[in-house]
């Protein structure tokens, strides 16, 4: 019962991964500009009071490359976690195959992504996907601290 509920959270997972990478570039760009004036602009004015549209434009078009990529990190990371969590046993040869369940759907998102209009497929962003689950797999491989030799 345990394992289908994670599957089924690593399907819906998945999904919402699907879901953002579906939308059009403009809308993405829309979204991750909005995230950035929620968090990053507020904390400027925090520690540096009113600053003009102008001032606050060019802090959200410095931060939308960065904030874009951890966006793609942390999906993953979470993707990461639940594939970790599906597995009963996790030897070198179930990590490796978690890790390339991973790859794979990166890759799979970024191919999607030719389809939607102004997007494209990025190698940077496969790189960064499959690096964000490595770093959860190994993560939760370490603090589950399982033995190597399996």
């Amino acid at each position: 019962m345990k394992k289908t509920i994670l599957v089924i959270l690593v399907v819906i997972w998945m999904g919402v991964i699907f879901m953002f990478s579906n939308q059009k570039a403009e809308e993405s760009g829309k979204n991750s500009k909005s995230i950035i004036r929620v968090t990053i602009v507020n904390i400027y004015k925090l520690f540096h009071g009113d600053a003009s549209e102008e001032e606050l434009d060019k802090i959200v078009e410095k931060y939308q490359y960065p904030v874009r990529k951890i966006a793609h990190f942390t999906e993953y990371f979470i993707l990461g976690i639940l594939i970790f969590l599906c597995f009963k046993e996790y030897n070198n040869k179930n990590i490796y195959l978690m890790i390339l369940i991973c790859f794979l759907y990166a890759v799979s998102d970024e191919l999607h992504q030719l389809i939607v209009p102004g997007r494209d497929c990025n190698i940077t962003d496969v790189l960064i996907d499959t690096f964000g689950s490595c770093f959860s797999i190994l993560t939760f491989k370490k603090i589950f601290k399982l033995d190597k030799n399996k």
